[in-house]
């Protein structure tokens, strides 16, 4: 193998960019990068051939590109350049590529396994399915950059309404089921953070709900609203007596008002929400109804995501018990006087990833593929 001088330096990082470039493209690495790209779900593109465009094809390798389908990003981080420089060098120096690759590639168990399910679908010359985890395999990519530095995880995968809670090195340290949006509710694709968990919270309910849901049900009685625990605030935030409001009056161009549903039992939101940061008023919850967790039919909600098990998810957010792990339970037996509104700030925010993988594994390592629920893939495949 050639290997030229710049590369043999005994100091990766006295190595230039332009160097270890030069180099790749004068050895065999540089096929190797590529035909290696391609055995985990990545083609060829024209930016490979670009200026710099072997260090852009490893930064893919390890930390993929932003998935399809997420209407909004909270913040997208830069890839772990020492990391790529590190395996352009060892690459250099003659080390095998997948031993250069492990450092740079997602630690993750179910990463690895589903590398694996793709080499095999690819051998077996079923394309559509190995696109699918293709795409799989990019998001936990993904997830590999923008979970950087922290400590733990979660992922919602909307297509298998499933919820995962995973470690730094993508350990699954807790699984839940979780109901998501209807097709015509979607629950949008998020790449954001967890911020804080309120117990007890106030429902504020998004105007769409409170016009198109709630308006004709008050004009036919306005004591849905009370029935309901539902207030009345006008836009300073005062409670106004619903039955003072010419209802036949109010429509989209003339709501001065919000409605906020009172805390306890039937709240919609249940006794506990996890705030994530997010323009659309998307976040995770406990529900008043909670026996729909185990039907196959869990794309239910008006966009965001409820929890099976919220207390286990707020305590592992948290990285300690902020509430116990029976408090879905003891507040059922809390007196309405004391269902007050508490927030527990994160001491971290925790990246939270509501994707639609169309393909995952579970803990045996067994590859199950999801429905497209929104028909996001039409024409992808």
């Amino acid at each position: 193998m050639l290997v030229l001088n710049s590369c043999q330096k005994k100091d990766p990082f006295s190595v230039t960019e332009a160097e270890m470039v030069t180099d790749m493209k004068e050895n065999q690495n540089y096929q190797k990068i590529i035909a290696y790209g391609q055995s985990i779900g990545l083609g060829r593109d024209s930016t490979l051939y670009r200026e710099r465009g072997m260090l852009n094809f490893l930064e893919e390798i390890g930390y993929g590109h932003k998935p399809a389908h997420i209407r909004h990003f909270e913040k997208v981080l830069p890839a772990d350049t020492t990391r790529i420089h590190m395996a352009g060098w060892e690459l250099a120096q003659g080390r095998d590529i997948e031993k250069a690759m492990e450092n740079l590639e997602p630690p993750y168990e179910a990463y690895k396994v589903l590398k694996k399910h793709y080499k095999r679908l690819v051998d077996a010359n079923q394309p559509d399915s190995a696109a699918m985890v293709a795409e799989s395999l990019n998001a936990y990519r993904w997830m590999h950059r923008q979970s950087r530095g922290s400590e733990r995880m979660v992922l919602v995968n909307i297509n298998g309404a499933y919820l995962k809670g995973l470690d730094s090195l993508g350990n699954e340290e807790l699984y839940m089921n979780v109901i998501v949006g209807k097709a015509n509710t979607k629950t949008p694709g998020l790449d954001t953070y967890a911020t804080n968990v309120i117990t007890f919270p106030y429902w504020n309910i998004p105007t769409s709900i409170a016009l198109g849901e709630m308006l004709p049900r008050i004009r036919e009685n306005v004591y849905y609203l009370e029935r309901n625990g539902i207030e009345v605030l006008d836009r300073k935030g005062q409670i106004v007596d619903p039955t003072t409001i010419d209802w036949e009056d109010i429509s989209e161009d003339n709501f001065p008002y919000r409605f906020r549903q009172d805390t306890g039992e039937g709240n919609s939101l249940g006794f506990m929400k996890v705030n994530i940061q997010n323009p659309y008023a998307i976040y995770l919850h406990d529900t008043d109804v909670r026996t729909l967790f185990g039907t196959d039919q869990r794309w239910r909600s008006h966009g965001c995501v409820r929890l099976e098990n919220p207390a286990e998810l707020a305590n592992y957010i948290a990285g300690e018990k902020i509430v116990e792990d029976n408090f879905i339970e003891d507040a059922l037996a809390t007196p309405e006087t004391d269902r007050k509104p508490k927030t527990h700030p994160l001491k971290n925010k925790v990246p939270t990833f509501l994707y639609f993988l169309p393909a995952d594994v579970d803990k045996a390592g067994n590859l199950i593929y999801y429905k497209d629920v929104y028909d996001l893939r039409k024409g992808t495949v």
